[in-house]
């Protein structure tokens, strides 16, 4: 089958800093006619009505009414991640356009990187390192010291499959696992974990020595955690946020930490993303910020190309959609 039978999809470009990663184009290629952002605005008479999905990577390209009043026969965007804040899906369903995601791929990768975040922030691991390869470094001090995962309480502010899969793993730690949750999970899979259900998250902030943050952001969830959600926590817990970084008031933590209302945080997401280079937050000790990295491995990407592409050729041929996301 040649590309010029094959739907259109459209990408930002490939390869280089913000393109699709060039060893998944093959997968793209073998069901999909691709069609760059560059030689969509080059040729837009042409290639219009030939593009039928859109793939988002790294939540590019954009999508905005310009670009879907350009492309009539559009079906499908096809979110490579879980979170789709990026997109505005009351626009996008006023075009009768479907949108997927992809959180099949990328729950354990993200899990993982939830509890290296935690192992690191606990033992203080960056800071370590950095005593260690110093060129000044005579000694190591024996006061230098982190605290114990093992045995401490875990507080998860979202339970989706993210956040069970963290659960799962801290279960192996030992830890006493606390979880807030629009909807509280299933009993038998409460004690599969060991999962204690707070109804409110009052209560899970001021037990946990550790609150990890695996929400999608929403208008409900942006700020969720402010300076009174801070000060209710424990002087000696840690903040981990593997969601995005609008759910944390970041004014309010940079307060938190300088004033050791916390112990420290642990962040894969900021807002924005990367931070300005003179932030508050890029000053501190006691924090570790890593570049949105949760679904950064090899596999991951790989699956979440895969899951979008079932997607689009869901919505392309009529099938049940196994990743939809439905405007709320």
């Amino acid at each position: 089958m040649g590309d010029q039978e094959l739907p259109g999809v459209l990408i930002l470009g490939v390869g280089g800093v913000e393109g699709v990663l060039e060893n998944h184009v093959g997968l793209l290629k073998k069901n999909f006619h691709l069609i760059t952002m560059k030689e969509f605005l080059e040729n837009k008479k042409e290639l219009s009505e030939k593009i039928k999905s859109i793939f988002i990577f790294e939540c590019r390209p954009t999508i905005d009414r310009g670009l879907l009043e350009s492309l009539p026969n559009l079906k499908v965007i096809a979110n490579s991640g879980v979170g789709v804040d990026h997109l505005d899906l009351k626009l996008i369903s006023t075009f009768g356009v479907k949108v997927t995601n992809t959180p099949q791929a990328v729950s354990d990768s993200t899990a993982d990187t939830g509890m290296a975040l935690m192992l690191a922030s606990a033992r203080r691991l960056v800071e370590g390192c950095q005593i260690a390869v110093a060129p000044d470094t005579e000694h190591f001090a024996v006061d230098w010291l982190g605290v114990e995962v093992t045995g401490a309480t875990l507080g998860i502010i979202g339970m989706g499959s993210i956040g069970y899969k963290v659960a799962k793993r801290a279960k192996a730690f030992d830890m006493k696992i606390l979880y807030h949750n629009r909807n509280r999970r299933k009993e038998e899979e409460e004690q599969a974990v060991g999962a204690i259900y707070c109804k409110k998250m009052e209560d899970l902030l001021q037990q946990s020595d550790f609150v990890m943050l695996v929400v999608n952001l929403t208008p409900q969830t942006h700020k969720l955690i402010g300076k009174r959600e801070l000060e209710l926590m424990k002087p000696t817990a840690t903040l981990i946020n593997i969601s995005r970084g609008a759910v944390v008031d970041q004014d309010a933590l940079v307060e938190a930490l300088q004033n050791k209302v916390i112990r420290a945080a642990a962040l894969d997401v900021t807002y924005p993303e990367p931070l300005p280079r003179n932030h508050s937050l890029l000053k501190l000790k006691n924090i570790i910020i890593t570049p949105h990295i949760g679904t950064a491995t090899v596999q991951a990407t790989y699956m979440m190309t895969e899951e979008a592409i079932t997607n689009m050729l869901a919505v392309l041929n009529g099938l049940p959609i196994p990743s939809e996301v439905c405007l709320k």
